[in-house]
């Protein structure tokens, strides 16, 4: 399987996340309402994403943390195909959200996002509860400290993978960061300021999109 590609708006206003992303829009799998831009213009991008682009998987990237249902009501009445959940959430939380993406449709779903001091006995308790995604990076934190792609980030992966897990991959990815992972049968690559700040954005994704049929097309 071929990597999904997705760009994260995480604009300040839903104008400039709009205009942003029609430049880039067709090669893209999954467009990302960012945590800033939610914490800015709440469900309302999710919204005019939907409309504007109802082919693509929308994602509301809101790191609920409580109130599970109620959160992914919100979500899912919006337009979302997929949702965020941090990973220190309660699993019944969590679990939540998921009953409530099986109501709105087969195609909805709930990705957790690793951040902190998670453990694979954690992996193993959100497996077991039915919860298929997970969100592994690099914090934007991390990254203005200099933090880059470990061996022990690389081995992570491969053993969520494993797990069963389908793995999404962010953190400052540049093109040539891509062939690190290759090998593993990474779900989705995020990108965000390497295809938004670009100076040819439609170009940038093009190059991300090259980049990752050339590594996991094994038909080619």
């Amino acid at each position: 399987m071929i990597p999904k590609l997705q760009v994260a708006l995480d604009n300040t206003s839903t104008a400039d996340a709009l205009a942003s992303v029609r430049q880039y829009a067709d090669e893209l799998d999954v467009i990302e309402v960012g945590t800033i831009l939610h914490v800015a213009e709440g469900m309302e991008p999710v919204r005019l994403l939907r409309a504007l682009y109802p082919e693509k998987t929308i994602l509301a990237d809101i790191k609920g943390a409580d109130a599970g249902s109620m959160l992914a009501k919100q979500c899912f009445n919006a337009g979302a195909t997929w949702m965020t959940v941090i990973c220190s959430a309660d699993i019944e939380t969590m679990k939540g959200m998921l009953q409530m993406a099986n109501v709105y449709g087969s195609d909805r779903d709930v990705q957790i996002e690793l951040y902190g001091d998670w453990t694979f006995d954690h992996a193993k308790k959100w497996i077991d509860a039915g919860l298929s995604q997970v969100v592994y990076h690099r914090s934007r934190d991390a990254q203005a400290a200099g933090k880059s792609w470990s061996d022990e980030d690389i081995e992570k992966i491969k053993k969520l993978s494993d797990m069963g897990f389908k793995v999404t991959v962010t953190g400052g990815l540049s093109v040539e960061d891509l062939k690190l992972f290759k090998g593993i049968p990474i779900y989705c690559f995020i990108a965000g300021r390497s295809i938004r700040n670009a100076q040819n954005p439609s170009e940038a994704a093009k190059a991300f999109k090259a980049e990752i049929k050339r590594l996991w097309d094994h038909a080619g």
